[in-house]
């Protein structure tokens, strides 16, 4: 069966809330799941014009927090309603503090936060590209001092069924496991 090419699986689609302040510096935050890690320290985002974008180009700075289990319902709603019409904070009674290392809010609902400043923002293509200046994580998501997905629950955006997931439990070890086939040589 042929699926149509809109709604291709490519997956893990992450579930990453971008925060930003207006030039009002009230507070803002959208779901975008086409991002990720582009380089030690730099962080890669395609997004359409939202308010988001508008912000961040005006300050120059943005937050990244991960979705989780636990704060599934207000990562939803951050992707389905607009800063345009509403004050998405307010209305979904998170709490926000300002970063100290960029002029982006931090929302302390979620336990995992990154600290950007804007590298770059092209209009045309909607790419963002941002510098990781700092990491916020909560102590309950820690193991000997790093971030312990188990505890912390990130989910991803599944498209194929529209849903939700939490990535799973540890099947392998990274740069370790393909080392039994290259001995083999």
């Amino acid at each position: 069966m042929e699926i149509p090419a809109k709604k291709a699986t490519i997956a893990p689609e992450g579930v990453y809330i971008i925060g930003t302040y207006d030039e009002n510096g009230q507070a803002n935050a959208m779901n975008a799941a086409w991002g990720s890690q582009s380089d030690y320290g730099e962080v890669t985002f395609f997004l359409g014009k939202h308010k988001t974008t508008k912000n961040l180009k005006t300050t120059g700075a943005f937050t990244v927090a991960f979705g989780t289990a636990e704060t599934v319902t207000i990562s939803d709603y951050f992707g389905v309603e607009t800063g345009n019409r509403v004050n998405k904070i307010e209305k979904a009674g998170v709490h926000v503090h300002k970063s100290a290392h960029v002029n982006a809010p931090i929302i302390e609902e979620y336990p995992l936060t990154l600290e950007c400043l804007v590298t770059s923002y092209d209009d045309e293509t909607g790419i963002l590209v941002g510098k990781i200046v700092s990491e916020q994580a909560d102590e309950a998501i820690l193991t000997d001092g790093k971030v312990d997905y188990d505890k912390l629950k990130p989910i991803i955006f599944d498209i194929a069924s529209m849903s939700y997931r939490v990535i799973g439990p540890v099947v392998g070890k990274a740069f370790h496991d393909g080392l039994s086939l290259k001995k083999a040589d």
